[in-house]
């Protein structure tokens, strides 16, 4: 079993390749209670390329067997996979927690949504894969079909440790790829868990591999391994756009979902209200840590004093503290790096002239000092040039901005070097048919939130914010698969 459970509840993990097994270095971190931080959840794997190298020689020994499998087969296994992880829900939602500090009622929900990402993947299993073509030649067959790459490098982050590795993993599964898997280091031990429910489900060996170590290492290492045929990462645009230099040099299969800086734009005939809710909901739940979190907050003029006094109104009544708390409403920072980026974007918006309105600090409550916390800040005042409005900070933190009117105010959200998602309030459909027209982004919501798209949706970025191909839904086959052509003559 991959947890081993400590007198002082620490838990010791292993690697996953072939089975459960220590790191070849024998090298173990710890993964710290962000809330607690004298608290370790976890010690878990500082692997290196002995680790990376006998998990890819794993997969490739499993991937034969495994695409000679029926969709269905290999759906069957995922739907058991969807099971086992809804049944621990409340394990793993514990664990991510006290690794990464988003609420109790958040990591239980993005686990439940991880069982409903594997079930449906399971159904693709089914689905067609390719399509019959007229030939020229009266006498022929002409198709196409879909192949597997062979095996697939997955790199995930540590801001939804259950949701994105799945969304990743279960695709590459079903269309018959095998899968190495580097989760962040700082959430391994939910990954483990995770891990835990392909285990029990009877995947075959080899066929899922989860290799635990720092960035340079193993990620480095899966997009340089001539033996992984795709690389799908998400995280940070500086090591996406590595990540991308690296396979294509060597000419795989890459994807890259990168940062965002994701504008929620209120119109003047906007239900503020409800407008004032999405924002704090859009850019303040997991601590402002999502790449789809409300970043600028573009307000028409005519209603800007009005929603600036609501917004400050509901910010000033939201809890902050230890996420297992069911009184919390923001939990802390993930760690103490991001702590400290979080801390420096607000002094740094400070010193460029924004004025901060509410938050930016530490909580003075003696409970929460031995944790990364930070009250959720407000700037006015913000124009484009500066930090905070250009730079992705990952933190609960906004930037209200004033335009004069919509078209000014898409005009101010366009302005930036990312274009991942972005929200409209309105009541006016002229409104809504002109942003979703003219927003340079992947993702557009009206009169909702910017963060989060359902699954069963592509999902992906514009600009700077992706390689330019979409997660998720049945687009998630255009990375997963290519395209094979048959020409039959009799």
């Amino acid at each position: 079993m991959t947890i081993r459970e400590q007198m002082n509840g620490t838990a010791t993990i292993d690697n996953y390749i072939g089975g459960w097994r220590p790191p070849a270095s024998g090298r173990r971190v710890p993964s710290l209670n962000p809330a607690r931080r004298s608290e370790t959840v976890g010690l878990v794997p500082d692997s290196d390329r002995t680790d990376l190298d006998a998990a890819v020689a794993a997969a490739e020994a499993a991937r034969r067997s495994w695409r000679k499998l029926a969709g269905s087969q290999r759906g069957a296994l995922l739907f058991k996979a969807a099971d086992l992880l809804e049944s621990r829900m409340d394990e793993i939602g514990r664990a991510m927690t006290r690794e990464m500090g988003k609420t109790i009622g958040e990591a239980k929900g993005e686990t439940a949504r991880g069982a409903a990402i594997l079930r449906y993947y399971a159904g693709e299993g089914m689905r067609p894969i390719g399509d019959v073509i007229p030939s020229t030649d009266a006498e022929a067959l002409m198709y196409t079909t879909r192949v597997p790459l062979g095996v697939v490098g997955v790199i995930s982050p540590w801001n939804f440790p259950v949701a994105i590795p799945l969304w990743k993993i279960a695709p590459a599964l079903i269309y018959g790829n095998t899968v190495v898997w580097k989760p962040a280091i700082e959430t391994a031990v939910t990954a483990a868990l995770v891990m835990e429910c392909f285990h029990d489900a009877g995947f075959p060996a080899g066929t899922v591999n989860m290799v635990v170590g720092d960035g340079a290492a193993i990620g480095q290492g899966i997009a340089e391994h001539p033996g992984i045929h795709g690389v799908t990462f998400t995280g940070s645009n500086a090591v996406g756009k590595r990540v991308g230099q690296i396979a294509l040099a060597r000419g795989a299969k890459y994807q890259l979902e990168m940062g965002g800086k994701n504008p929620i734009v209120v119109a003047a005939d906007a239900d503020l209200d409800l407008a004032v809710d999405a924002t704090i909901s859009g850019g303040l739940r997991s601590t402002g840590q999502k790449c789809t979190a409300t970043s600028r907050v573009i307000v028409v003029r005519e209603v800007y004093e009005t929603f600036k006094e609501k917004l400050l109104a509901k910010i000033k009544t939201l809890t902050v503290g230890d996420g297992l708390d069911a009184e919390t409403w923001l939990g802390p920072c993930a760690s103490e790096k991001q702590y400290e980026t979080v801390i420096g974007y607000i002094r740094k918006g400070r010193e460029e002239g924004a004025e901060l309105l509410v938050g930016g600090e530490r909580p003075s409550h003696p409970s929460l000092a031995d944790g990364f916390f930070v009250t959720p800040a407000v700037f006015d005042r913000v124009t484009t040039g500066m930090t905070i409005a250009r730079e992705e900070i990952f933190g609960p933190v906004l930037a209200l901005m004033e335009a004069g009117d919509l078209k000014e105010a898409i005009e101010l959200a366009n302005d930036t070097e990312f274009g991942l998602s972005a929200s409209l309030y309105t009541r006016d459909l002229a409104n809504a048919l002109a942003f979703a027209q003219e927003m340079e982004a992947g993702l557009i919501r009206i009169n909702a939130e910017t963060a989060g798209v359902e699954l069963q949706a592509p999902f992906g970025g514009m600009k700077g914010s992706s390689s330019h191909s979409r997660e998720q839904g049945q687009a998630a086959i255009e990375f997963y698969t290519a395209v094979k052509t048959v020409f039959v003559k009799p």
